[in-house]
């Protein structure tokens, strides 16, 4: 098959290399009919993930068709059409259990793409088969149903629900790349009273604005305003960038929260100095992706518009220009891009 392959930081090739074979009974293989790029894969990538291997397979978002089970797959058949999670779950452990499937430690978590083969491929080995897959249902189209693989859990799980956001509250969004517009996405089901989206580049407050936030500004002006004003009840760190970290604490109100979802390569600053006597709550972690069952029902029911986060489509022979194009978003307007097998 052929696969995008990883051989160190900065260097990737669409490659020929062996189709994968089932290992454990609990695997299923899957062919790809549509994978995408996250801000993860552009970190290791970069080389911020040192315990992905060269030569390993990148990706952890797709949607295909099951074309082989082991013989411990009691939940899936050949044929079966289903979105992979970007996050695998044995099942077994006290944490699948506790739905933390992101702290599996039974073998799973972020393994896909990470330590493992994953979904930038013609097919993918798709490891405790049963619990790390959802059907997908006829109606729901493939550009939609890739979301469900991560981004749209990240926003709600680690953005929205770690957050608490509530009816009424004004809540601050640092970061409108794919996942900070996913978020705004997902807290309008809380009726909000504001939602605010904060970038360094004007494409990407164009793109939220067209998403319907109350504002879409640049550091500025209205951060300043709330840091001396009443503040932001809920701050969501989206953008993965130290300085994005520090404005977040700047903006947050007494008694709010800040909900940290971007992937960060490098150390951030806690001024605990300044917050220490406000009463602020700082989450961060791991999708789970626990919520993609609910989040499908509500998609197919026209309660999450996520069309528009996908800008640009290739096939899967394209994943280097899908990368560039990805990875200069700024420029090239992209917010999330899918690629299909042809």
């Amino acid at each position: 098959m052929r696969a995008l392959v990883y051989h160190g930081p900065a260097q990737t090739s669409w490659d020929t290399v062996p189709d994968p074979v089932i290992e454990e009974p609990t695997d299923a293989i899957v062919r790809i009919d549509a994978t995408t790029v996250c801000g993860s894969d552009l970190h290791i990538r970069q080389g911020d993930f040192p315990e992905v291997k060269p030569g390993t397979v990148l990706g952890h978002e797709a949607v295909g068709e099951v074309v082989e089970i082991g013989g411990e797959v009691h939940h899936l058949r050949p044929g079966d059409q289903v979105i992979v999670s970007s996050v695998s779950a044995c099942g077994d452990c006290r944490e699948c259990r506790d739905a933390m499937y992101g702290q599996c430690r039974g073998g799973g978590g972020w393994i896909l793409g990470n330590l493992i083969n994953g979904t930038q491929a013609e097919l993918v080995r798709v490891p405790f088969a049963d619990h790390s897959t959802t059907r997908r249902p006829s109606d729901l189209p493939l550009d939609d149903a890739v979301l469900l693989a991560e981004l749209l859990p990240t926003a709600y799980e680690v953005g929205v629900r770690n957050g608490h956001v509530c009816p009424g509250d004004t809540v601050v969004v640092v970061g409108a790349g794919p996942v900070g517009l996913a978020v705004v996405i997902v807290a309008r089901l809380y009726s909000p009273r504001r939602i605010i989206a904060v970038d360094l580049a004007s494409a990407r407050l164009e793109t939220a604005a067209r998403l319907g936030v109350d504002a879409a500004e640049s550091p500025g002006k209205m951060i300043a305003d709330l840091a001396e004003g009443p503040g932001a009840d809920v701050v969501i760190e989206a953008s993965g960038d130290p300085d994005g970290f520090v404005l977040c604490t700047r903006a947050v109100r007494t008694g709010g929260h800040i909900a940290n979802i971007g992937t960060h390569g490098k150390p951030a600053t806690l001024h605990l100095e300044s917050l220490w006597r406000k009463n602020v709550t700082i989450s961060m972690g791991q999708v789970d992706t626990s919520s993609t069952p609910r989040l499908l029902d509500l998609m197919r029911f026209g309660r999450l518009p996520v069309s528009r986060l996908i800008t640009h489509t290739f096939g899967l022979d394209r994943m280097e220009d899908a990368y560039e194009v990805f990875a200069h978003g700024t420029t090239t307007g992209a917010v999330k891009v899918v690629l299909r097998r042809d």
